[in-house]
């Protein structure tokens, strides 16, 4: 396909995924797994699986990682920039006007989260079905969602995905080949082990190296900032938040003001929440501040998440298609499922329901997915104008 092809593809995403990166996931999976056809259940749970083990924003990692087997490298950049310059422009140009939110905007940001409560129900709902039609995937699903609810953070998904590899590798030592599932087939890559072993030594290379540079001048002490909070959290998300006030509030670059308003900001467009880096770059009192420095914290802040996948990719496709590895991976697949569960229910589902109303449009939207099949951007707007009518 076309970069402009994949570009329009995400840049429609870009504009109607609100609720995170959970939600975004479950986006991503109606489109290219149930719409498209570009992955088939097994491949895109893999991949999801892939990206909750590396440090970085996953869905983003998950989209780059889609565009580059759709369309090589070009196809790669295409996916990124679709789905991440939507944000990043309504950012750039809050920073540039320096003002305050509407007052309608909480109101309509609380609908969209409605919408992400239909869209990753839809997402478990479908997922399971695909990925857990065996008892022992079924426990497995179990254990992960008990996992990511008692032990919590990036600690409980980490140890989710554990056990569902563990549990896949003794379900291959004890169940017939049948049992075990098929091995997959092999993923379409413009890249093979040599190159990704590459770029993984690239994204610690420059881990290492930005902390040298960083006395060179403030850019260089903002690619190092940005890059690092980049390259260290797991979970992506709000888990990049805590860093991110380390890296600019703690020496004085942004005050906590406007680090608070750039959050509240970030919560009320769609795409990734990286993208608030571009408001942090641009409000800063140090120079480069504006566009020029909210571009350089939006590229340095993605730049190593997306480094490690594309040279984790070859691999974990490696990986994946041996018959070992199958059954393994299967697990692991299962345990996607309960991860998923559980953002289900603490985010997406505690942060956006809270009365009877809002489970009524939480509902109507996911009726209107599953069983209508309404286009997802189409159900998005209905639940933000909902969320209006209901709390404006």
């Amino acid at each position: 396909m076309s970069f402009l092809q994949i570009f329009g593809i995400f840049l429609k995403l870009g504009l109607t995924a609100f609720g995170g990166p959970i939600a975004h996931l479950g986006y991503f999976r109606q489109e290219f797994v149930e719409r498209r056809r570009w992955l088939d259940d097994a491949a895109y749970t893999d991949l999801v699986a892939l990206c909750q083990f590396l440090p970085g924003p996953a869905s983003s990692q998950a989209g780059f990682a889609i565009g580059l087997m759709r369309g090589g490298w070009a196809g790669g950049a295409a996916a990124w920039l679709g789905f991440t310059a939507p944000s990043a422009a309504v950012l750039l140009a809050a920073a540039a006007a320096s003002a305050a939110a509407p007052g309608w905007t909480p109101a309509l940001a609380h609908g969209l989260k409605l919408a992400a409560v239909a869209v990753v129900a839809q997402a478990v709902w479908g997922m399971a079905r695909a990925l857990c039609v065996r008892a022992w995937q079924a426990g497995v699903a179990l254990a992960a969602l008990a996992c990511t609810m008692l032990a919590g953070g990036t600690a409980g998904q980490i140890l989710a995905i554990a056990v569902g590899l563990l549990a896949g590798a003794l379900a291959s030592r004890s169940l017939p080949p049948a049992a075990a599932g098929p091995v997959p087939q092999p993923l379409r890559l413009p890249l093979g082990r040599r190159a990704g072993a590459l770029l993984i030594a690239a994204a610690l290379g420059l881990l290492l190296a930005l902390p040298a540079l960083a006395s060179l001048g403030m850019g260089w002490a903002m690619a190092d900032a940005y890059y690092r909070a980049g390259a260290l959290v797991f979970g992506g998300g709000h888990v990049v938040l805590p860093l991110l006030q380390q890296a600019v509030v703690a020496p004085g670059w942004v005050s906590q003001d406007a680090f608070l308003a750039g959050y509240g900001l970030a919560q009320a467009v769609p795409g990734p929440l990286f993208t608030v880096a571009a408001w942090m770059g641009a409000v800063q009192g140090p120079t480069p501040h504006g566009l020029a420095g909210g571009l350089l914290a939006l590229a340095a802040i993605f730049l190593p998440g997306l480094l490690l996948a594309a040279g984790a990719l070859p691999w974990w496709d490696a990986l994946r298609v041996q018959p070992r590895a199958g059954a393994a991976l299967a697990g692991a697949g299962a345990a996607v499922v309960g991860l998923l569960a559980g953002a289900l229910y603490d985010p997406v589902w505690r942060s956006a329901v809270a009365d009877g109303r809002d489970f009524v449009v939480a509902a109507t939207a996911f009726v209107l997915l599953v069983r209508w099949r309404v286009a997802p951007w189409i159900v998005v707007l209905g639940a933000g104008l909902a969320g209006l009518a209901l709390h404006a």
